[in-house]
């Protein structure tokens, strides 16, 4: 269910990007941006090329904007998947030590070191490999609002199970959520939700697209406020 498209483009890393700050939070280096004093904040749980990805920084920088908390933390633990390094393949790299049930162990303590914060209301984005974090932390009762972007490893099963209301942004050309699989998403939801297919886009798009493209950086930022109105919805 994995490969090469969730590599293709990959992010010049730039650990000291973004307005924020680089801080332990609930047990992980996060990327924090926003107030303290906000009254929600949003969880933003990156793709396989961990937390240090500009667009991704800058994108929770938007959303800090606009009044949220935002915590970005490093799944990773500083070992972003490399696609350079040819003896760690995306499945070796991904079983080694980068499996989705292990990020749902770590975004837990995450999640209740936000409400330690005083925060009651909280909502969770997922790019890619995130993605299947936060539909399990939904299933759980952990989030009050979730949007996945391009997922990877959900499946229609898990999408029945969903207890927060979500939102799918999908892409037209994507291997491992393609239009008719996200589709099938938006009939198994039981709480609010919505599905919406990007044309012409990639598995992706919404944060590894090149900031000099205009196109891309227009339905990049299409998605981005689809987030922002979901989370305008249920996550205040």
């Amino acid at each position: 269910m994995s490969g090469p498209q969730c590599c293709e483009n990959p992010p010049t890393l730039d650990p000291n990007s973004g307005k924020g700050t680089v801080e332990e939070f609930g047990g992980l280096k996060s990327y924090l941006t926003g107030s303290l004093d906000s009254k929600s904040a949003i969880l933003l749980v990156s793709d396989i090329f961990g937390f240090a990805a500009p667009n991704l920084r800058k994108l929770a920088d938007k959303i800090a904007d606009v009044g949220y908390f935002v915590v970005v933390p490093e799944f990773m633990h500083d070992d972003p998947y490399d696609p350079d390094n040819a003896e760690r393949p995306l499945m070796v790299w991904l079983q080694q030590d980068h499996g989705w049930e292990k990020g749902v162990e770590e975004a837990k303590p995450i999640v209740e070191a936000i409400k330690s914060k005083g925060f009651t209301t909280i909502g969770a984005a997922g790019f890619c490999w995130g993605a299947k974090v936060v539909v399990e932390l939904a299933k759980e009762g952990y989030i009050q609002a979730a949007v996945l972007c391009h997922p990877s490893f959900v499946t229609v099963d898990d999408i029945k199970d969903v207890k927060a209301p979500m939102a799918v942004l999908g892409a037209e050309i994507d291997n491992f959520s393609p239009p008719d699989t996200v589709r099938q998403f938006e009939g198994a939801l039981t709480v609010d939700g919505y599905v919406k297919i990007f044309p012409g886009v990639a598995h992706g798009w919404t944060v590894r697209y090149e900031v000099d493209d205009v196109e891309a950086v227009k339905i990049a930022e299409e998605a981005h406020q689809n987030m922002l109105d979901w989370f305008a919805k249920y996550a205040k």
